[in-house]
């Protein structure tokens, strides 16, 4: 495990790693540092840390590592900055997502580069190969080697973000949000499988936050944003879940819902209960419940008409017209007779559950049954005013099914009224939450109705029927139809009938001994006859007496009914200003409660951090204790046992407690090993009487194979001979019998021959002239060609040779202007030592005058040469050039300048002397043209004024 001093050295080092091509190191480097314990609290390099780390897991597809990561990431960030989680983990989603769409728009462009022409030519034969071996086609292969391994990784991703966001007070926002993603992803892509694993991930965190309520950071589910948030992502469920027509987690959508509901003791807001109910229909008519389909219309019809202030009248009619028919859809008998107590008491606890799913609150002392009925939903439609609203083409189908008596023509009076129907429907403009309208849904179930209806009310008039007229009578269905029907309805009761497909007849009159109408048949014969006596003899009506005796009766009644009317608008402003007070109460009491909720916190953040200084003193002391302890457990316990742990560790010492141990081992491994000798010898015998044993029965068998391969072998030759002889007489008689047929083979052979040895003659020489004329035109572009670049290469020699020849003419033109110009310096040179000599002499002989006039002491030698002085002329003159700075010297001057300097001069030593007024020589005894030897030769030619 690498370590770094700083986080931003562990960044640079991933980013030389990936420079390389080591991606796979770059990412454990991160991971050490992102899960190291050293740094553990939050700091900005660590963001940029975990970008660049998400990025290595995306594309290495380590998801594992990106969950790992992240969880580290969350106990950093948990009480510092959220935010910064917030900010990696949806970066963490995009780039997952991006890297699907990338290989999803791969896939689609690769499976349009295989639209060509021709397949065949295009493809390879390993290709084909695969495609007719494995059963393949082009685009399931690239969609299992490019898009599948992402969308596995997307769908890890949804599953690790759901599971470090869950149950977390501070990102609720963040794993709505994530939820919603991953049911796009579902909704998009048709992944049902992972859907339900998806909805029951969320269940399974609800479960869990209702179970750990002493959790830190629980989100409140009393609170209204957390509240809506969580009833959010179970409607955006509930869509996708009936989109994808997954009925059954649809239906398991609605009870999360609403035990989510029951769980807070809260409504939702009407336009999510509208989405409710609308999904609700349409589960309960999948699911074929007729009549908790009905109920769930006639909830959502209510809601509409009380909170949409902007539906139509034409859409309240449909909506109307849909509960209606809905309601007539419920089949008109009860199911439960005749069921056991059984039977009865799972369709009791049934109704209860879905009773409470709609929303109708039952009494569970009365029977269920009873309550949720056909009868009791048909009077629900009468008392809510859903009659009054619906369309005149339902109205007036509802009441023939339901309150008129027509025997004979019931059903042709209806199939107009069903066929007007049919045709109604549609999306409602004003109800965007309900889902497309379709009566014509409702059609086949009415038609049964009716049916039902025909054959009921036939039965009280006729005692026989034939089919014929029972199928004039009835014109949806054919009479197998209309059996099956009746067969349903005399299992549940509703009906007494025979059919005799012998006589072609319907017997209505059918009672047996099990009839229920023999155990009261004398009260229904009674009653029978008092109705047609009061039908004969109708009672006549007198004129009520009361008003005679009451005549103020009206006034009273007319004033008891305003005080009635005036009392039940008194109780309704009682009840909403009740409403409003509590309403008033509830958010006063959440102020209240969200203020008390902050002092908490900030008083337990103040109690944390004094509890973290604390614990971390005391765990600083606690763990080399505790170390110990754990280790001395562990090796016990692992080499002696539970047993033995008790009785070693009274009066031990650590070390005697490893000797003990080193001594139990040592027995052991002699006792294995005994053991394992003795296994090994018994094993041994064992095998080798096996062997003993096996040898004669191994021999009979193989020489009884041979024996029965030897006849199978002859049986099987016979009959390849038997085959060949019948196939060789085959392939003679069809020989024969094409024979006639050869000369005709012959000559259409020919002509086919012929033909096409002119077509090929024909395009061989349309081929030699294309050809040809290609051929043409290449060495016309090589002519070309060949000449254009003889004439670059031409022009580049020539303009080469004179840039050279210029160059040349420059370069002499400089050596001759070097040359006079060193031959001037030179004569200059010589014409300034010549006048330099000059100077010299001149000033060399002034010196000599000065000094005899000065020097008139010493006598003239004349045998001293006058020579010397002008042959030493010039190498003064030459050293005293030398001396300054800045003096040209000739080069044949140069060695004697060099050497003037090692001779010593003659009047070098003398010390001066003075001169004839008491003065010494004050000039500088290095200047030798001024020594003692010239005033010796100015002695010389002035002689002494005594002679």
């Amino acid at each position: 495990m690498s370590t770094f001093a700083k986080p931003e050295n562990a960044l640079k080092r991933a980013e030389e790693l990936i420079n390389v091509g080591q991606k796979q190191d770059a990412l454990q480097a991160l991971h050490d540092l992102i899960t190291s314990k050293r740094y553990r609290a939050w700091q900005k390099p660590l963001e940029k840390i975990m970008f660049k780390y998400i990025e290595l897991c995306v594309d290495m597809r380590k998801g594992r590592y990106a969950k790992d990561g992240l969880i580290q990431y969350r106990i950093v960030c948990q009480q510092v900055n959220v935010n910064s989680l917030e900010e990696v983990i949806k970066y963490f989603m995009h780039l997952s997502t991006e890297k699907a769409e990338v290989a999803r728009n791969q896939a689609q462009e690769l499976e349009e580069a295989l639209d060509v022409e021709d397949l065949e030519a295009d493809k390879r034969p390993e290709d084909l190969m695969l495609s007719y071996v494995s059963g393949e086609k082009g685009k399931d292969r690239s969609d299992r080697e490019l898009v599948t391994p992402w969308f596995k990784f997307l769908w890890e991703t949804y599953r690790t973000v759901l599971e470090i966001l869950r149950n977390n007070s501070k990102l609720e926002n963040l794993y709505a949000m994530t939820a919603h993603r991953a049911f796009q992803f579902c909704k998009t892509y048709k992944r049902t499988t992972e859907f339900r694993r998806l909805c029951e991930i969320i269940r399974n965190h609800l479960v869990n936050l209702n179970k750990y309520k002493d959790q830190r950071d629980r989100p409140d589910l009393t609170a209204p944003e957390s509240l809506q948030l969580y009833l959010d992502t179970r409607f955006e469920q509930l869509k996708i879940a009936t989109e994808l027509e997954l009925w059954q987690e649809a239906f398991r959508s609605v009870e999360d819902i609403h035990g989510l509901m029951c769980l807070v003791k809260k409504t939702p807001k009407p336009s999510l209960l509208v989405i409710y109910y609308a999904k609700l229909t349409e589960i309960f008519w999948i699911s074929g419940s007729h009549l908790y389909h009905a109920y769930a219309w006639l909830k959502l019809f209510l809601l509409q008409k009380k909170f949409n202030k902007n539906l139509s009248q034409k859409d309240l009619q449909t909506i109307a017209s849909s509960v209606v028919l809905a309601a007539l859809s419920v089949p008109p008998y009860d199911h439960s007779h005749g069921a056991s107590h059984l039977e009865l008491e799972n369709e009791k606890e049934r109704n209860m559950r879905m009773a409470n799913l709609i929303s109708f609150n039952l009494d569970p002392k009365l029977e269920s049954r009873e309550l949720l009925s056909r009868s009791a939903l048909l009077l629900e439609l009468v008392s809510k005013g859903v009659m009054s609203c619906v369309l005149p083409e339902v109205k007036d189908l509802f009441h023939l099914l339901e309150n008129e008596f027509l025997p004979l023509d019931l059903c042709i009076k209806a199939q107009p009224l069903l066929n007007k129907i049919s045709k109604i429907g549609g999306k409602l403009a004003s109800a965007s939450s309900v889902p497309e309208v379709q009566l014509s849904k409702y059609v086949p179930a009415l038609e049964k109705l009716g049916t039902l209806r025909l054959l009921q009310q036939a039965s009280q008039v006729y005692q026989t029927m034939t089919i014929e007229s029972i199928l004039q009578m009835i014109p949806f269905f054919d009479f197998s139809v209309v059996e099956k029907i009746s067969v349903d309805a005399v299992k549940h009761r509703f009906l007494t009938m025979k059919v005799d497909h012998m006589n072609g007849a319907v017997s209505f009159s059918v009672m047996d001994l099990e009839s229920d109408g023999l155990k009261n048949h004398l009260s229904s014969f009674a009653e029978s006859l008092n109705r047609a006596r009061l039908m004969i003899f109708a009672p006549l009506i007198e004129g009520s007496k009361i008003a005679d005796i009451l005549p103020g009766l009206a006034e009273v009644v007319q004033k008891e009914h305003k005080k009635l009317l005036a009392r039940k608008t008194i109780i309704e402003h009682r009840k909403e200003e009740l409403e409003r007070q509590l309403l008033e109460k509830e958010r006063a009491e959440e102020m209240k409660k969200q203020q008390l909720q902050k002092i908490n916190e900030a008083e337990e953040k103040k109690r944390l951090a004094t509890d973290l200084q604390r614990r971390r003193n005391d765990q600083i002391r606690k763990d080399v204790e505790e170390r110990e302890r754990l280790a001395t457990l562990a090796l016990v316990e692992e080499k002696l046992g539970k047993k033995q742990k008790k009785q070693v560790l009274d009066g031990m010492s650590k070390q005697e407690i490893m000797e003990v141990v080193l001594q139990e081992q040592v027995k052991e491994r002699q006792e294995m090993e005994k053991k394992l000798q003795k296994l090994a010898k018994q094993m041994d015998y064992l095998e080798r009487a096996k062997r003993e044993e096996a040898a004669p029965l191994i021999e009979a068998a193989y020489q009884q194979c041979l024996v029965e391969e030897q006849i199978l072998h002859e049986r099987e030759q016979q009959l390849e001979v038997e085959r060949s002889r019948q196939g060789h007489d085959n392939d003679l008689k069809e020989k024969n019998r094409l024979a006639r047929m050869l000369n005709n083979k012959v000559s259409f052979q020919e002509r086919v021959v012929s033909r096409r040895q002119a077509e090929f003659a024909r395009m061989r020489q349309e081929r030699e002239e294309h050809i040809g004329q290609i051929l043409l035109e290449r060495k016309q572009e090589r002519e070309a060609k060949r000449k254009m670049i003889y004439y670059l290469k031409t022009e580049e020699e020539r303009l080469n040779k004179l840039k050279e020849e210029e160059e040349a003419r420059e370069r002499e033109e400089k050596e001759r202007k070097k040359k006079e110009d060193a031959e001037r310096q030179a004569k200059l040179d010589a014409i300034a030592a010549k006048q330099r000599q000059k100077e010299l002499e001149i000033e060399e002989k002034k010196r000599k005058e000065k000094e005899q006039l000065f020097a008139g002491d010493h006598p003239i030698r004349p045998s001293e040469p006058l020579s010397r002085p002008q042959a030493e002329a010039p190498a003064a003159a030459a050293a005293a050039a030398a001396s300054a700075p800045g003096r040209y010297v000739p080069r044949h001057l140069r060695s004697n300048v060099e050497a003037a300097p090692a001779r010593p001069a003659p009047a070098a030593a003398a010390a001066p002397e003075g001169d004839r007024w008491g003065r010494r020589d004050e000039r500088p005894s290095g200047d030798k043209w001024r020594s003692g030897s010239a005033s010796t030769w100015s002695s010389s030619r002035n002689p002494p004024r005594g002679s």
